[in-house]
């Protein structure tokens, strides 16, 4: 797959596409419908197909400082839609100039004059140009004018919820982890740098990976979590881990109350594996809140609850490795 930043790096001979638009946060069920449906439209045609996408979040433009949880990074983003076929990861830089275009002006010269489209594939509620005013009927007519096609593709639901970003944020903001794999059809993941911490959790027998989250990532609400530990990246470690192979992993997120704490952490007691994990890009997949954020009587009642938690996370972990794919 082809990653551009830019309308620059669109090649001087390009040729015609099929090009899905979204901030695409979270790469969700809904998100993966919409881009398969590209896909498939482009193979269909023996055409590639572009997925362009914005850096940062258009609302932190809009509205500084407003700027959403973020479900997945760029790069996440880029690795899940390739999975999906995507030919071509486009990433649109956000600015204030960009948020001037009239709806006119971003049809003519970034679909029509620069990425050539054949057909366009968005969601029934996409909006596009200055104040979003631009609409999927005004692109529809827009095509009809310059050549192209529109495809407007229903909101995805299940019962009386409709898939969406902010629908997973609330979810993983309330600690309702289980909800937010079932939108998203895999868990949520958090990704950081293993920082040095207190190293508490060593003296207790528990030896944790200080997780320093990326910026404006969504972290789930304070408690435990069973969850799934990955060292991102290729390069090697001195230990037990394999960098890209998923371990179990009890996960504390919050202020360590039984020791009057007062910065949130994130913290992951990685299950039968140990290294040097400083410095390294880690993810964590968190797939069931075991409990609150609670303060222990004593040292001896935490460290026996933090014995439960690795326990049932096992448990945990093991069903979830059981259990069919998320459709």
């Amino acid at each position: 797959m082809q990653r551009w930043r830019g309308l620059e790096d669109v090649p001087a001979d390009w040729g015609r596409c099929v090009l899905t638009i979204g901030v695409f946060d979270g790469l969700h069920r809904g998100h993966r419908r919409l881009i398969s449906r590209a896909v498939e439209e482009a193979r269909a045609r023996d055409l590639p197909c572009v997925l362009m996408t914005f850096d940062p979040h258009p609302i932190e433009v809009v509205r500084p400082g407003a700027h959403p949880a973020q479900l997945t990074s760029l790069e996440r983003r880029a690795e899940l839609v390739e999975d999906l076929g995507v030919d071509v990861f486009l990433v649109m830089p956000f600015t204030a100039e960009f948020m001037k275009l009239t709806p006119e002006r971003y049809v003519h010269d970034i679909l029509v004059q620069t990425l050539h489209v054949a057909l366009v594939v968005v969601g029934e509620n996409f909006s596009y140009g200055k104040k979003a005013l631009g609409t999927v009927p005004m692109l529809e007519r827009a095509g009809r004018r310059f050549g192209f096609a529109v495809d407007g593709v229903k909101l995805l639901s299940d019962d009386e919820v409709t898939f969406s970003s902010t629908y997973i944020r609330s979810c993983v903001d309330a600690g309702d982890v289980a909800a937010a794999e079932d939108a998203l059809g895999r868990p949520h993941r958090l990704e950081g740098v293993v920082v040095h911490g207190e190293k508490r959790g060593r003296e207790l027998g528990f030896p944790t990976a200080n997780i320093e989250p990326s910026r404006y990532a969504a972290v789930p609400a304070d408690g435990v979590y069973a969850a799934l530990f990955t060292v991102l990246g290729s390069a090697k470690l001195d230990g037990t881990f394999e960098p890209g192979t998923p371990y179990a992993a009890a996960v504390s997120v919050g202020t360590n109350p039984t020791f009057s704490g007062r910065t949130r952490t994130v913290e992951a007691f990685v299950i039968d594996g140990h290294a040097d994990l400083y410095g390294r890009r880690v993810g964590v997949d968190f797939l069931e809140r075991l409990r609150g954020m609670l303060a222990f009587d004593s040292v001896d009642d935490l460290i026996e609850r933090m014995h439960a938690d690795v326990d049932q996370t096992r448990e945990i972990v093991r069903a979830h490795r059981l259990a069919p794919p998320a459709s």
